[in-house]
């Protein structure tokens, strides 16, 4: 009923690295970089800061990085910012294509472009020359809000859904780059509603083996773009469809990052890696799970460990409620126990928490 997925390498040129997607591969995780670049130069302080949150963002479980590039600027700072580090970047260029052969003077792995926004065909051609010769991919992406007039109309008259419509845009798009010998393409549809999103990417893997970047479109703020994502990925990705995942979040890179990686983790298709199991916290107030969790969840998912931890509330019922974890807190009164495998090792103030938690962690 669906197609399986061409692979399609994205990176692997210079120190890079090469993720493939599609096919019988792992799902990827992507996120977007939430500020501008412009004014990045190499050596700079601003770099520096960039590379450390890539690099961090890496550890989190992040495979691909997609960057803005509105003007010339942007775009020169994208190039230096990607001669230092070895996460494939792409580069989202919207109306100017020179913007994206700008891109290509760099070792970017990807463009980001809509063929149908770039102005003629000889422009598309020399974009796609230019991936060919760089070994870059080719994202296309078409969202619910921005779609051609003729198929806006088509939905709006009836005669066909906003999903199909999706669906439609996405294979023209497509077919500009194909019809010019140039197969290395992504494609995403993305719309704001889960129904039309699912429906859209079905549509489409019926028709293509094109790997699809799934995603839900201004998704909102972190619970409830959590939940839009977490319900399309989880229907689609059961079929077989999506290639690579952004959960689109008002929120920061890092936690669209761990969202996505969670979902693929609880789907069955991201295994290891540090497991967080921690109570909601109650009237019983015993030990600040909150405070603990938010100073550790980062820390803890970067780890290179197939491990869980249990940050539980009370002494009573945690090291019970919990004793599936390799190591676990738990406190109350000022006092707090670490507790492995559901057996207590140690009892301490509350105020040494942190510090007697990373000593249990690091021998464990």
């Amino acid at each position: 009923m669906y197609k399986t997925p061409r692979t399609v390498a994205i990176g692997g040129n210079g120190g890079i690295r090469r993720v493939v997607i599609g096919g019988e591969n792992p799902v990827t995780v992507q996120t977007m970089w939430k500020e501008g670049i412009a004014g990045v130069t190499d050596g700079s302080n601003a770099l520096r800061s960039v590379l450390e949150r890539i690099s961090a963002l890496q550890s989190l479980g992040c495979d691909i990085i997609r960057f803005a590039v509105p003007d010339s600027e942007s775009a020169k700072a994208l190039c230096i910012i990607a001669a230092h580090t070895e996460v494939p970047l792409v580069a989202d260029i919207h109306f100017d294509y020179t913007l994206a052969l700008e891109c290509l003077k760099g070792p970017v792995s990807a463009i980001r472009i809509n063929p149908g926004n770039i102005g003629s065909i000889d422009n598309v051609r020399a974009v796609a020359d230019g991936c060919r010769e760089k070994n870059a991919a080719i994202r296309i992406g078409v969202n619910s809000g921005s779609l051609p007039k003729d198929l806006e109309t088509a939905a709006v008259s009836g005669k066909m859904t906003r999903a199909e419509a999706l669906s439609c845009a996405a294979l023209r798009e497509a077919e500009a780059l194909e019809s010019l010998g140039f197969s290395d393409i992504v494609v995403s549809m993305k719309s704001s509603s889960v129904q039309e999103t699912v429906e859209a990417n079905e549509a489409f893997a019926r028709q293509s083996d094109i790997p699809l970047h799934i995603g839900v479109t201004e998704a909102g703020p972190l619970i409830t773009g959590v939940v839009k994502s977490a319900l399309a990925f989880s229907i689609l990705l059961k079929k077989g469809i999506g290639s690579t995942v952004r959960v689109s979040l008002s929120s920061s890179p890092e936690n669209e990052v761990i969202a996505g990686r969670e979902i693929l983790h609880e789907c069955g298709l991201r295994a290891g890696g540090v497991s967080i199991v921690s109570c909601p916290r109650c009237g019983r107030i015993g030990f600040d799970v909150h405070g603990f969790v938010g100073r550790w969840q980062n820390r803890l998912l970067s780890m290179d460990r197939s491990i869980t931890v249990a940050v539980m509330g009370c002494v009573v019922n945690g090291p019970g409620e919990a004793r599936h974890a390799d190591i676990g807190i738990a406190g109350g009164n000022g006092r707090a126990v670490i507790f492995k495998k559901g057996k207590i090792v140690r009892t301490i103030d509350e105020k040494d928490a942190d510090k007697v938690f990373e000593e249990e962690l690091e021998s464990l």
